[in-house]
């Protein structure tokens, strides 16, 4: 990264805000990254804050009663207001500042997360490409966006749109973690592990986007076992998941393993050192999917998560086979 940037004191507050973000919003992948090295634990929760900054602001993009400040995020007051749409174009203006200068001016704790994500990027030199497919494909769920829409069709069209939300995000991690071969050769399988947490995301939130005005699950895959947008909703309102919705969640849970599947074999392209980390993160993900069919598929009831005492026992079992 060229410029000065900041000072090694700023820099380190950089970094802590971006931990606290990643402790406090990614529990799974914040307890995989404790079997990383600190420099690789560093620029994951940099890279996950900065993700999760974004993802606040297109989350909020479909409730026309809240404005951003455009200085930092800041619901509504005096100053002035930026749609998610103008905002998601000045979070990219300031992180191309970051990569530039070193520097950035707006307020401290999206100042913190752009520094610690900006320094990430030019240390492990990870493709700017990556950042930019990132943000285009979150301009798809602003309202207001040339290219925004709410609904997929088919798994293809779900693909195109995890593209940009989820392959580049496992993109951008590859030059952190390191590969034991060509990173071209790796970038398939990280990809598809970028995909299948997203998808499990989109079954367990089934019920939180739709009150968004968002379908990700694709509606042909869905009409195949008799589901639509109304069934979706109807189902919703009641609290309770009915025989159509069922049987259609647990086929896109099948497909959601296959790509697991695709993906596991990438894990063993990683340097060793880092493998029991994205086995980690792979394992507790996966077994969010589980907990969905233990919960005889009611999602909209309750949000499936995996148990703490869960959680920590396969993070220990990783800490075991680390070399």
């Amino acid at each position: 990264m060229s410029g000065s940037g900041p000072a090694p004191s700023g820099l380190d507050a950089a970094y802590a805000t971006c931990r606290r973000i990643a402790a406090e919003h990614g529990r799974t992948y914040y307890l995989a990254t404790t079997l990383l090295t600190p420099p690789r634990r560093r620029a994951v929760h940099a890279l996950y804050a900065f993700a999760r900054m974004v993802d606040d602001i297109v989350d909020h993009a479909d409730d026309p009663t809240h404005v951003l400040d455009p200085h930092g995020g800041a619901l509504g007051g005096d100053d002035p207001a930026l749609s998610p749409a103008q905002d998601l174009d000045l979070v990219e203006k300031q992180l191309r500042l970051a990569l530039a200068h070193g520097d950035i001016d707006t307020a401290p704790r999206r100042h913190q997360i752009l520094t610690a994500a900006a320094d990430t990027i030019g240390r492990h030199d990870i493709a700017h490409t990556h950042v930019w497919t990132f943000l285009d494909a979150m301009r798809m769920d602003v309202p207001g966006t040339a290219t925004h829409r709410t609904h997929y069709a088919t798994m293809a069209e779900l693909r195109e749109y995890m593209r940009g939300s989820a392959a580049a995000i496992g993109l951008q991690l590859l030059p952190v973690l390191g590969t034991v071969v060509p990173v071209s050769e790796a970038e398939p399988a990280a990809a598809a592990l970028g995909e299948a947490f997203q998808l499990t995301n989109f079954l367990r939130d089934v019920g939180e986007d739709l009150d968004r005005g968002r379908v990700y699950l694709p509606t042909t895959e869905l009409a195949a076992f008799g589901v639509d947008e109304d069934r979706l909703r109807a189902c919703r309102a009641s609290g309770r998941v009915d025989p159509p919705l069922r049987r259609a969640l647990a086929h896109l849970i099948a497909v959601n393993r296959v790509i697991y599947r695709r993906a596991e074999p990438g894990i063993d392209l990683l340097e060793p050192r880092v493998r029991p980390a994205i086995r980690t993160a792979a394992l507790l993900y996966a077994e969010i999917l589980d907990r969905i069919e233990a919960a005889d598929f009611e999602v909209f009831r309750q949000r499936a998560t995996v148990p703490n005492r869960r959680r920590i026992l396969v993070a220990a079992k990783g800490f075991a086979t680390i070399r």
